[in-house]
């Protein structure tokens, strides 16, 4: 299988924050985000592996900062590292005030996805090149949170 350059499957997506997407501070609910993030993550998953894929693990969310009713999210993903058949996706969320031209980091988010066929078992996946330094980066630090990942199974 030929390995695959990052920027093969990365995405993109925008949505807008509407008022039923928001709490009482109108501000978006935090499982709101988590529903597009792993929308954006199943999505790159499936064009790297060219594969129906299910999300295994949501392995981090940090909510940095919120975003308000008006605000385009912008989400941004791609794959960082390749298993035989998982997948660690990126996803960044960016809340931009179209009308005060202001961007900010709202929330980043590390999911593993897996590659299934179509009776839902694993299948294998082609591996990943990491292209800028920030891929570089990444794809150089997933062992340690794969690591990670698998000593908080442990305590199960």
């Amino acid at each position: 299988m030929e390995p695959l350059p990052v920027s093969y499957s990365k995405m993109k997506q925008t949505k807008l924050v509407l008022p039923p997407d928001t709490n009482h501070l109108d501000t978006i609910f935090g499982g709101k985000v988590l529903a597009f993030i792993d929308e954006i993550a199943a999505l790159t998953a499936m064009k790297h592996s060219n594969a129906a894929v299910v999300t295994a693990s949501i392995d981090s969310v940090d909510f940095l900062s919120s975003a308000k009713v008006g605000d385009a999210l912008t989400l941004e993903a791609f794959v960082t590292r390749t298993g035989r058949s998982s997948m660690e996706v990126f996803v960044k969320v960016y809340a931009d005030d179209l009308l005060q031209r202001k961007k900010e980091l709202t929330t980043e988010s590390f999911l593993t996805m897996v590659a299934v066929d179509q009776y839902g078992k694993p299948i294998p996946v082609p591996r990943v090149v990491p292209e800028s330094e920030e891929e570089k980066r990444l794809y150089d630090t997933a062992p340690a949170r794969k690591e990670h990942r698998k000593n908080r199974s442990l305590l199960r």
